[in-house]
């Protein structure tokens, strides 16, 4: 266990840890997050949010931003770190209490999500992606698969080593038209499923323990996506299931990004997830759910660029001034941090819809299209800020350029959040919103 004094927190702040939160869970059922100062709008976290804020901050500053710069160059699984994280009870942290989670609300996941991207996002993305392989049984599973599925994932690991999962839409002719995903699923007399295919781009694809699987069940080819596809969870040690190689990417390289191969892999009834033909709508509400902590992982990164701009800024100088001191240079700065409070908001109002029970479609796709553009420019505007030496791998924001260029491709292109947005407005229209 990661104690308080190895961190160096105080008794009150390690009281209130994700895995303190858990057996107060235990004791009361999870409710929905009411504004800090009570009625009408607040901008306040609450005390247990405050307190989660300053563990994972620490955490971030002390365990994970020491290491990123090592994961990067190898490429290497950072598993010392994510069991640590576990120790620390940020992983699986949004499990309901019945089955040994914290049932940690949306918002309460992207104030941790943020400040762990703070330290690197290839490590909060692999810490992270638990929370993406295990929406769609949270959403739709049974209890016995909760049960089976979710509460392994928060036992002590046998082996030290804490069980991840991965979330298998993406495929190599499909990336966010999931709608086109051809691999396939046949039913048996039994009632089971036999399924062939592959999935690209799989995050924890090599170190899953289960994945999530969306396969199309449906003979017909013009039979609605809403329809055709059935929801799957699939143990990795199947016979069947073949892992690729590692994918060597741009950047959040810590994060392992696989191919996985589904060759005639039997799946038992009683891990369809619903029923036949709901797989789409499943892996569509996923999304809604998941893409607000991934926001706010890009929200991390933007801050982390912003800080460091600054803290270079206020070192460097020029024509016997101060980077900052040089209007040209101040107005960027200015730019960033106006980008960074705006994504800031936006993401947290996309987790406070979900934490109030509604849907979030509109405002996880603002959240997650504005943070990663955002994201993006800022990190390129602390690069121009370091001038050449932004261009070199010794400073951090080089890294953090080539880091945040994914926040615009996965959990859905900005493109295809775009089209998202388009068509709310049209339903809003339609409806007279």
């Amino acid at each position: 266990m990661l104690s308080s004094k190895i961190l160096g927190l105080s008794p009150r702040v390690w009281s209130v840890s994700a895995r303190a939160l858990a057996a107060q869970a235990q004791a009361k059922p999870h409710a929905k997050h009411e504004p800090a100062t009570g009625g009408g709008i607040s901008f306040d976290l609450s005390d247990e949010q405050k307190a989660y804020q300053d563990v994972v901050r620490k955490f971030a500053r002390e365990e994970i931003a020491p290491q990123a710069a090592h994961y990067d160059k190898t490429g290497d699984y950072p598993w010392e770190i994510i069991k640590k994280a576990f120790d620390l009870g940020l992983l699986n942290s949004h499990i309901p209490a019945e089955y040994g989670g914290a049932a940690m609300g949306s918002l309460d996941a992207v104030v941790v999500t943020e400040e762990m991207a703070w330290g690197c996002t290839g490590i909060t993305t692999a810490i992270s992606a638990n929370g993406l392989g295990q929406a769609p049984v949270l959403l739709a599973g049974s209890h016995e698969q909760k049960k089976k599925y979710l509460g392994r994932m928060t036992e002590n690991p046998t082996d030290g080593k804490p069980l991840m999962c991965a979330y298998c839409v993406t495929e190599p002719g499909c990336g966010s038209d999931v709608a086109g995903a051809k691999t396939k699923a046949v039913r048996k007399k039994d009632g089971s499923f036999v399924l062939s295919g592959q999935k690209m781009w799989i995050t924890n694809g090599g170190k899953a323990n289960w994945f999530f699987v969306l396969a199309r069940s449906s003979e017909d080819p013009k039979e609605k996506a809403s329809k055709a596809f059935t929801a799957f969870i699939v143990d990795a040690d199947s016979p069947g299931v073949t892992v690729g190689r590692k994918e060597w990417n741009m950047g959040q390289r810590a994060s392992d990004t696989r191919g996985i191969t589904f060759e005639d892999v039997v799946v038992p009834k009683e891990n369809v997830l619903a029923v036949e033909g709901a797989g789409f709508k499943i892996a569509m509400g996923a999304f809604d759910q998941t893409r607000p902590p991934v926001a706010a992982g890009a929200v991390g990164l933007a801050q982390r660029a912003l800080d460091e701009a600054v803290k270079y800024a206020m070192e460097r100088k020029t024509f016997g001034k101060f980077l900052y001191e040089h209007q040209s240079v101040g107005n960027i700065l200015a730019d960033m941090a106006i980008g960074v409070q705006n994504a800031r908001l936006a993401t947290y109002r996309a987790a406070w819809e979900v934490d109030q029970g509604r849907n979030n479609t509109f405002f996880a796709s603002v959240a997650k299209c504005y943070a990663a553009d955002i994201a993006n420019k800022i990190a390129a505007d602390a690069v121009q800020v370091f001038g050449g030496n932004g261009f070199n791998s010794e400073y951090p924001v080089e890294k953090l350029m080539r880091d945040a260029k994914i926040y615009q491709i996965y959990e859905g292109t900005s493109q295809i959040q775009r089209v998202i947005l388009n068509r709310e407005l049209v339903k809003q229209r339609q409806q007279g919103n």
